[in-house]
């Protein structure tokens, strides 16, 4: 029997939070520096901005986000919990607001609880959160390289064969049953269908064009397609580096280096922070509005 010597056991954790922590600090550091040197450009940037524009980039980031929920719902149903829509809605808004804590985790176990309340089990749960991450950067990068051309971004294409291998339901299926084997749980009921996968995949590819749609809002003058392709990169990106709360500063950072070509660094900034805002917002409004729906089914 194997033992644990004592005052060890929560070292590893502690470093990760520790890490994690850092790692925010640093980005937030730089961004914060980044707007206080070029600050006259970007208030000059923020005074280009619109209100009308800002409120239909607004209703771009709700259908954004109401398709990201319909490409969890999708693959919950078909792993073997199909669940009403409004009540869906309750349970992935509201689990959704925990990225913007600090580690990784809060979304899925707010998704796992609420969940269960309905009758969806945890790992069930835990699968159609966790098979989110590789259909939303498969999609992503693979709108980046239709939108922003082949030129700029054809380093992209190294890593679409590996995403394209992991939305392969074998793959999947296989991964789920082993981690599932390792954390000596129960087997899920259902397997993942090729059906599911790619009902779920038109969903985040409509997402991907509501994104984009909220970004042309913001800066009209970069065009419908490379405002698309923008946003996914930069999205995409941010989700890769998952030790920041949702993508914090990274995604900022990618998108103004991916402006360049139509705005000055200054009201690329100002973009970036107000496409930051206009979805924290949205996360709030779905949130709100799916918690109101779900409490009047219930009375």
């Amino acid at each position: 029997m194997s033992t644990i010597k004592p005052g060890t056991s929560g070292k590893a954790p502690v470093a990760r939070k520790a890490v994690r922590f850092g790692f925010l600090l640093v980005a937030l550091g730089f961004g914060g520096w980044a707007v206080a040197s070029q600050w006259d450009a970007v208030v000059a940037g923020f005074a280009r901005l619109s209100w009308p524009l800002l409120a239909a980039s607004l209703i771009g980031v709700v259908a954004a986000l109401l398709c990201a929920m319909m490409t969890w719902r999708t693959l919950l149903a078909d792993l073997g919990s199909p669940l009403p829509l409004r009540p869906a809605a309750k349970v992935f808004f509201v689990g959704q607001l925990g990225k913007y804590i600090p580690g990784a985790v809060w979304p899925v176990l707010a998704q796992m609880e609420m969940g269960r309340d309905l009758g969806v089990p945890r790992p069930r749960s835990a699968a159609a959160f966790f098979l989110m991450m590789p259909i939303q950067l498969a999609s992503g990068l693979l709108v980046t390289l239709a939108t922003l051309g082949w030129d700029r971004f054809g380093w992209l294409l190294l890593l679409v064969p590996v995403l394209l291998v992991l939305l392969e339901p074998k793959v999947i299926n296989g991964l789920i049953g082993f981690g599932l084997r390792k954390l000596k749980r129960e087997p899920l009921e259902r397997r993942l269908t090729r059906r599911g996968m790619l009902t779920a995949l038109g969903w985040a590819l409509a997402g991907w064009i509501s994104y984009g749609v909220h970004l042309y809002f913001i800066v009209p003058q970069s065009g419908l397609l490379f405002a698309i392709g923008a946003f996914a990169l930069s999205w995409s990106l941010g989700i890769m580096s998952f030790v920041v709360p949702a993508g914090a500063g990274v995604r900022e950072v990618v998108m103004v280096g991916v402006l360049s070509p139509v705005m000055p660094s200054g009201p690329a900034i100002a973009v970036a922070l107000s496409s930051r805002i206009v979805i924290i917002i949205g996360d709030l409004i779905c949130a709100g509005m799916a918690g109101i729906a779900a409490r009047r089914d219930s009375v």
